[in-house]
């Protein structure tokens, strides 16, 4: 499989042509091309959330922590709560991702599990979708877009490793990158209930 430094790369070279994409063809502002442009580098690293050792685990809930709490915070604040409940649905939200979301993670999941799967990259591009309610469509589309190109990413950069083309020769661990299915059946389960969970909520809010 790819390294953590291939990973980054890749989707950050990637991700800076999405958004110079979007500036360029959807005529979004700049700050919204930058913001897909990080989206598409860190969802890069999205599928390794499922390795306690690796270090996407160890580092992107840090950072996932503070903007849950971020994006709790404004939504609070447009649904005209008062500056105290939004603070407290932020702490709330930041402690969920960091010590619960970070506990569930380590304990329920094996790497090349599910998280590695075309169902898991729709989950995470349909969340950020649903997240930014406030926007625009065309830039929810444009934010969700971003984090489904750096996830496929992931999954692209993972299968091509798994084939040695100098030997000649297919590696075991080819095929489960890019996949629908998984040995475990509650797992994949699982991933479809909240895949057609999502969906239902993106056409109910449609």
């Amino acid at each position: 499989m790819a390294s953590f430094r291939g990973h980054l790369t890749t989707s950050a070279i990637l991700g800076a042509m999405y958004g110079f994409a979007g500036f360029w063809s959807l005529g979004i502002r700049w700050w919204m091309g930058a913001l897909g442009s990080g989206m598409t580098a860190m969802a890069g690293l999205l599928p390794d959330l499922d390795s306690d050792s690796s270090v996407p685990n160890r580092t992107l809930f840090r950072i996932a922590a503070p903007f849950a709490g971020l994006v709790t915070l404004q939504h609070a604040l447009i649904e005209g709560l008062s500056l105290e409940r939004a603070l407290l649905r932020m702490l709330l939200a930041f402690l969920i991702v960091r010590y619960v979301c970070c506990y569930l993670m380590r304990k329920m999941t094996v790497h090349r599990g599910m998280f590695h799967s075309i169902p898991a990259m729709l989950i995470a591009g349909l969340t950020v979708f649903l997240i930014y309610l406030h926007l625009e469509g065309r830039l929810r589309l444009f934010l969700a877009g971003a984090v489904v190109a750096g996830y496929l990413s992931h999954l692209i950069l993972d299968e091509i490793c798994a084939v040695d083309f100098q030997g000649g020769r297919i590696k075991k661990p080819f095929g489960t990158a890019l996949k629908l299915f998984s040995q475990n059946w509650i797992a994949t389960a699982i991933c479809y209930g909240v895949l057609f969970l999502l969906v239902f909520l993106v056409l109910m809010g449609d």
